[in-house]
């Protein structure tokens, strides 16, 4: 049995999260400065009884992103298949921009320490 899992199984149990390398390389932009490039990308996709909950969102390792970009928040929220996540503003940008679970459910330990963007937030999140 797990030692830290995830209690959103339990409640929800057709509630589907599916993680696979992303396969594409994933650039970020913002202000026309590329912030984060990689072909090491995470993606991942939620679905609820066959339905799409959320649109596909790409984690980026950190060591791809210029974190010197970015400055740590204390926003925090909480997903019950994730876990807590904490957030980072784009510097001389839109705050809360990036999102992070560092200690993620044993279920989705693959998303540990990698960072996420909401495309409203930047200028583009492109695949190629």
């Amino acid at each position: 049995m797990s030692t830290n899992s995830a209690p959103g199984y339990k409640q929800y149990p057709d509630h589907r999260i599916t993680t696979k390398p992303a396969s594409v390389r994933v650039q970020v932009t913002f202000k026309g400065e590329v912030i984060a490039d990689t072909t090491e990308a995470i993606q991942m996709q939620e679905a609820m009884e066959g339905s799409t909950v959320a649109p596909v969102v790409y984690y980026i390792p950190r060591k791809d992103v210029k974190m010197e970009r970015l400055s740590r928040t204390t926003h925090q929220t909480y997903c019950p298949f994730k876990g807590h996540a904490a957030y980072y503003s784009l510097k001389d940008g839109p705050k809360n921009a990036v999102w992070t679970y560092e200690k993620p459910y044993d279920e989705m330990s693959v998303l540990r320490e990698l960072l996420a963007f909401y495309p409203d937030k930047v200028d583009s999140i492109k695949t190629t």
